[in-house]
């Protein structure tokens, strides 16, 4: 399957869309998405108070009122409460309704990262084992990326171990900035070289830009998923390009959301940029250029970007392998997430039955959170005379 082949597969929407169905559906693909957000009680009440008493500036204030506000909440927010805090009914149902058949969970943005060090580790902790909870019920729809207090490195790195050993987590997610700092600063490396031990990636999912760069954002909406989150975010993982912690960490892995969070777009001039840093001494010396490091060290997810044309460019700078499919539930509508709002066809099923299409879908969940290890990825009827949707995984489903 080429490049071109999932472009004309995203491209050919139907006003129809997708009957509803359970499972594997129709075409016999399966859909696995992969930065769904939840949150629990405790974590919500933690965030009211914050925006009850925060008196320092933040640009994530006006969605934290929004969404947690006592009085503040808007109706949409109300129902983004909703959404997040129903980690099984609800998220079943609109998963039903529009044929996903799993979500990959996380605790949503902020996460645990606004509260003080020794709050944010109870709270991860009380969260990840709610989710771990919801998992064990329904082992075939819901799995998990564990979050942690990221401010508290080496607490973080046992709370990992423990979601990933004791919690059967498949990751781990970091919301990006804590009190303004990156990761590329080694005081946060016990983080890396616990994730980096378990094999299980970090997602690094966006929030709001930091204090230090806050200020072009705070106009136009241009803070949150308009623009800033991408710019945020996209910032983090360069930083760790250019820090030579994929020198130190080369068997550590990341996601990001949303086609890379414009990385690809900039991969060749951010290279030639690097290496003439690189000779000025203005960057550490690294082993390799930033594009190097994305194409080994990163995968992406096609998170909020209903474009297939964006998809296909990806396509061409990572590899079909390095994608998996996301919604960002309850944010954007599962409806309209690609490929949900186009039309099964026999010409979807001759692209999609084995080979790219799949692989975004479902299979490379399998690759990239060792999903096999959870049952993600169940056999399923045959497409072709010999291959199911993940074909190469076959003897390690049988």
């Amino acid at each position: 399957m080429n490049r071109r082949s999932i472009l004309r597969f995203g491209a050919s929407a139907a006003a129809i869309g997708l009957a509803p169905i359970k499972g594997a559906h129709a075409a016999g693909i399966r859909r696995i998405a992969t930065e769904e957000a939840f949150s629990v009680p405790a974590v919500a009440d933690a965030l009211a108070e914050v925006v009850a008493t925060k008196t320092m500036p933040s640009l994530e204030l006006a969605l934290l009122r929004m969404i947690y506000g006592r009085g503040t909440q808007s109706e949409g927010g109300k129902r983004l409460l909703k959404g997040l805090l129903s980690l099984e009914k609800e998220r079943l149902a609109e998963m039903d309704v529009h044929g996903v058949d799993m979500h990959v969970t996380s605790l949503t943005a902020p996460g645990v990262q606004m509260f003080d060090a020794d709050t944010a580790t109870d709270l991860a902790s009380v969260s990840n084992d709610l989710q771990a909870e919801a998992m064990r019920r329904h082992p075939t729809r819901l799995a998990g990326l564990a979050s942690m207090a990221p401010h508290s490195p080496k607490r973080a790195a046992k709370e990992m171990q423990r979601a990933s050993e004791e919690l059967g987590m498949h990751g781990f997610v970091v919301n990006s900035h804590t009190n303004g700092e990156y990761l590329d600063d080694p005081k946060f490396w016990d983080i890396f070289e616990a994730a980096e031990s378990l094999g299980k990636p970090i997602y690094i999912h966006p929030r709001a830009p930091s204090p230090g760069m806050s200020a072009p954002f705070a106009h136009y909406g241009m803070e949150a998923a308009m623009w800033g989150y991408a710019m945020e975010t996209g910032t983090h993982a360069l930083r760790l390009m250019l820090n030579g912690v994929f020198d130190r960490f080369p068997e550590l892995h990341i996601v990001l959301g949303h086609m890379g969070e414009g990385i690809p777009y900039w991969l060749t001039r951010i290279d030639h940029f690097h290496g003439i840093m690189k000779k000025r001494g203005r960057t550490p010396n690294t082993e390799l250029l930033a594009s190097d490091y994305f194409k080994r060290n990163f995968f992406i997810t096609t998170s909020g970007m209903e474009s297939p044309e964006v998809l296909d460019f990806c396509i061409g700078i990572l590899g079909v392998e390095r994608i998996m499919w996301a919604i960002d539930y309850p944010y954007q509508a599962t409806g309209q997430a690609w490929p949900i709002h186009n039309a099964e066809s026999e010409e979807v099923i001759e692209y999609g039955g084995y080979g790219g299409v799949s692989e975004i879908l479902g299979c490379n969940v399998d690759t990239i959170l060792g999903a096999h290890q959870a049952g993600f990825i169940q056999q399923i009827p045959a497409l072709h005379e010999k291959d199911d949707q993940c074909g190469r995984y076959r003897p390690e489903m049988v």
